[in-house]
């Protein structure tokens, strides 16, 4: 599922015009690295990025729940100078999650960046989890 998958969001974002530079995941997210115009604008990027990708997702019959997105997503620049390093890091994802649970590396990095934040608007989660086939 997981590369089929990447490679339609990998179209979606060509579709608007940007690029995707990496994309990978694990069963209860991706990150993806995206070149972006800057007169774009990442909600609506994301939007139709959830949007189609979550009509492939149920046509494909790639998880056995009603499956959607959960309603935010995280968004953060990176310098010219850490490229290698993030596509590094989103290509060893299930390596990383070996390691640290996303939630976990999550609120670690809003921490270590002193953004503001209230735990219970960072994410919908589940108690149980949803697995993508």
């Amino acid at each position: 599922m997981g590369r089929e998958l990447y490679k339609y969001i990998t179209g979606t974002v060509q579709g608007l015009k940007q690029k995707t530079i990496a994309i990978n995941g694990v069963q209860d997210h991706i990150h993806f690295l995206i070149g972006i115009k800057p007169t774009s604008c990442i909600s609506d990027l994301m939007c139709e990025i959830k949007k189609s990708s979550t009509e492939f997702i149920k046509e494909k019959k790639f998880s056995e729940f009603r499956f959607n997105w959960q309603a935010g997503f995280g968004s953060f620049s990176v310098s010219w100078s850490d490229l290698d390093r993030v596509i590094t890091y989103i290509n060893n994802q299930k390596e990383h999650h070996k390691k640290i649970i996303f939630r976990d590396e999550y609120l670690k990095l809003l921490k270590d960046y002193e953004v503001e934040y209230n735990e219970k608007y960072l994410f919908e989660w589940m108690e149980k989890d949803v697995k993508l086939l």
